[in-house]
């Protein structure tokens, strides 16, 4: 029988809350896209630093306008991500960004997506208090990816991405705390 909403609020939210203070901090990511179609494999370096946010911190405010979400009704915590990263073996300039995660009940609100400046939404779960699971759709894409803490140093993460329901890239990523 599936959870009430209000018992899968209550169950996911201490465990998110946790799970953003614990991956709070640098890290240095390394990780790998799989384009499946032509076997093509992209190499990517980069230097992430993510920031905890509590409820009511001035970014999650200004997250929850932006997805006219109920001010009565908070975000209960969040983070911020930015990074610089390196394409391995291109000759592209680097790339730096941010966003923004908000979190309530089982609902993750981001002011931008992995492949749009539009602000997106995914739904969450948890596997186990360490490991964290998205789904994320937009543009007839899906994004499923899964967040795994290894000790205080590490962290892995592997997203699958579809079009049209069919599979078309892998991206896998480890991730050393600095």
């Amino acid at each position: 029988m599936p959870l009430s909403t209000d018992v899968a609020r209550i169950l996911a939210e201490p465990l998110v809350q946790a799970f953003f203070q614990d991956t709070a901090g640098d890290w240095r990511s390394e990780r790998r896209y799989y384009t499946l179609k032509s076997g093509e494999t992209q190499e990517v370096v980069s230097q992430i630093t993510i920031e905890f946010l509590e409820a009511g911190a001035d970014q999650l405010l200004e997250l929850a306008d932006l997805h006219q979400l109920d001010p009565q009704k908070p975000l209960i915590c969040g983070t911020t991500v930015t990074w610089e990263s390196e394409y391995v073996g291109t000759g592209k300039k680097p790339v730096a960004g941010s966003t923004i995660f908000g979190v309530r009940g089982t609902t993750l609100y981001r002011d931008r997506g992995f492949a749009t400046s539009k602000p997106v939404t995914a739904q969450y779960h948890f596997t186990d208090s360490r490991t964290l699971v998205l789904k994320t759709q937009y543009n007839d894409s899906s994004f499923e990816e899964e967040l795994r803490l290894i000790g205080q140093r590490y962290r892995t993460r592997q997203t699958v991405i579809s079009r049209a329901g069919e599979q078309i890239m892998i991206g896998q990523y480890l991730e050393t705390r600095l």
